[in-house]
């Protein structure tokens, strides 16, 4: 690996601001031709409904699907991949499906109410969406994970339907991914992908029902195919390369936060993987542990291009500076590989997940720590949060006036209304006034 470096930054250098802003510039071009294959494959599914799906299917997939309901994966089909899953893997998906169950109960929402002293009722509702899509990437790729993490929080939330589609390339079905619909509770599956699954949700066919809002990981199709339907369903994020940042005090074990940098830049060339310390003995140590770990892995090719095009190294003046950095770069995971994980915790802002102290790989939230991993990227967790059991149910608010606060509310409300000259407004509110 004596052709592989990665960028070392250092906060004190005069073109700091400009590399760091380089580092973190992500801009991936719209790519109009999908877009416009994707806005035709809608177009057909709106039209045509299932007959759509299944020439999509039969042409993209290699299948030879003849009628609809050779798309749906029947209940029996999922019971049976679990029934047969080898009992490592079932105590495994079992234990994390479990932990992401425990931790999704502690975040339901509940309806409240008040009465003020005229007996005007205010309050919220909190209801679950009637029903919900599950994107999952299908095919020799397995994301068992992504199933629990998806659809687990949706059932704690009351999601009284929730619809899984997978693509099966060539037929091939993925027995894992199968197991895991039927321990969280998925409704109905169907062997469907890509744009045409994405649609098909969206607008409903003959087959597969309309759904109020899609979530889950695709392809470049699949998430401009998300992007296309919103509004007319809800989605759960427009999600970037997957991204780590570590900020170490140097007293972690070197080899322990390279693998942990690998752990992320092996999704992908364009995920990101940045250690920040106030040690440049220390940084000089994950390098020599990079550069003597990295030929044994097994996708080392994408692992070297994801570090030397989008990873850094960056030296810091203490870690209080390094948590303001982090805050500005706003990552998906965040590792604080630290003594006093807690003090530095209370000066983080913006992150998608914080792993606290030595011992916590992020890793673990990736399959079985608990709490989601469906989280925000490209510098979103500036202003959004982790998929949870919140995304899956609504609030309405109540609002019931007594006579007296009809009468109260009403010369307000009238004063208002005819400021903005909206005199139907005003005259409706008059219309309850009695004093």
């Amino acid at each position: 690996m004596t052709d592989f470096s990665m960028k070392r930054l250092d906060t004190v250098d005069s073109d700091f601001e400009r590399r760091l802003k380089s580092l973190l510039d992500w801009n991936e071009q719209d790519d109009f031709e999908i877009q416009k294959q994707v806005l035709d494959i809608i177009a057909a599914v709106k039209k045509s409904g299932d007959q759509a799906v299944i020439d999509y299917t039969n042409r993209f997939d290699r299948r030879s699907i003849q009628t609809a309901n050779d798309l749906e994966i029947s209940k029996e089909s999922l019971k049976a991949a679990w029934d047969n899953l080898p009992s490592a893997q079932a105590e495994a998906l079992d234990t994390a499906a479990r932990r992401i169950r425990t931790y999704a109960e502690k975040q339901t929402m509940t309806s409240w109410q008040f009465s003020e002293e005229d007996g005007t009722l205010l309050g919220q509702k909190i209801t679950p969406l009637d029903r919900v899509g599950l994107y999952v990437p299908g095919g020799k790729a397995a994301y068992p994970s992504s199933v629990l993490m998806n659809a687990i929080p949706a059932k704690v939330a009351g999601v009284p339907e929730l619809i899984m589609v997978v693509p099966t390339p060539q037929g091939e079905i993925n027995q894992l991914v199968l197991a895991a619909a039927y321990l969280a509770g998925v409704d109905r599956a169907f062997s469907i992908g890509g744009a045409q699954a994405v649609a098909a949700l969206a607008y409903g066919t003959e087959t597969v029902p309309a759904v109020c809002k899609i979530v889950g990981p695709g392809n470049i199709y699949v998430a401009t195919a998300k992007k296309m339907v919103f509004g007319q369903v809800g989605i759960d994020m427009i999600a970037g390369p997957s991204e780590i940042l570590i900020i170490c005090d140097g007293h972690t074990d070197p080899d322990w936060i390279a693998m942990d940098l690998f752990s992320q830049a092996e999704h992908d060339e364009n995920a990101q993987s940045i250690l920040l310390s106030d040690s440049a003995d220390y940084l000089d140590a994950v390098e020599r542990s990079i550069l003597k770990l990295l030929p044994e892995m097994e996708r080392a090719e994408v692992i070297k291009a994801s570090l030397s095009g989008r990873g850094a190294l960056i030296k810091t003046a203490d870690l209080d500076e390094a948590a303001e950095i982090a805050n500005r770069i706003a990552p998906e995971h965040l590792e604080l590989s630290v003594a006093d994980p807690n003090s530095l915790c209370a000066k983080i802002r913006n992150a998608g997940a914080i792993f606290m102290g030595r011992y916590t790989a992020e890793a673990l939230g990736d399959y079985c720590a608990g709490p989601n991993h469906v989280l925000p990227t490209s510098g979103t967790a500036k202003f959004s949060s982790p998929l949870g059991v919140y995304d899956f149910q609504k609030r309405s608010s109540l609002i019931n006036c007594s006579e007296t606060g009809a009468d109260t509310l009403g010369k307000t409300a009238s004063i208002l209304a005819r400021g903005e000259s909206l005199t139907a407004h005003a005259r409706s509110a008059e219309y309850r006034i009695k004093s």
